[in-house]
């Protein structure tokens, strides 16, 4: 499945990159929306998921190592989190998981008949 087209990155960066390098970034940026998402992925992609797709796939380009500050004078830089490979930010996550239809929140669903939960009663000092 077809996230991106290879020109619409290259467009996106403004940079030319190699076809290998489309392509990766491509791959892991699928990668990581199956990891998040599952099969609710579509053939063609549901709106939203191609935005999405572009943003995960420019970062893995410009910044591979998930540098998040760097500092000359001493030498310091720090990492996203300590993550290594993929990782999606909270904000695409949400964005996709919504793209998908998936809920972005924590939630709670009780599927089971009445007759099988015990009634519940809120004790309360009076």
């Amino acid at each position: 499945m077809a996230l991106f087209a290879a020109t619409e990155l290259r467009v996106l960066l403004k940079r030319p990159l190699t076809d290998e390098e489309c392509e990766l970034a491509h791959e892991l940026t699928a990668d990581a929306f199956y990891g998040e998402v599952g099969d609710r992925l579509t053939d063609p992609p549901q709106r939203g998921v191609k935005t999405v797709a572009l943003m995960v796939a420019s970062r893995i380009l410009t910044n591979p190592g998930g540098v998040r500050s760097e500092q000359a004078g001493g030498m310091l830089v720090s990492y996203a989190d300590s993550e290594t490979g993929i990782v999606l930010s909270d904000d695409e996550r949400r964005r996709l998981r919504r793209a998908v239809g998936l809920a972005s929140g924590a939630s709670s669903l009780d599927i089971a008949p009445e007759d099988v939960c015990p009634p519940i009663s809120v004790w309360r000092a009076l």
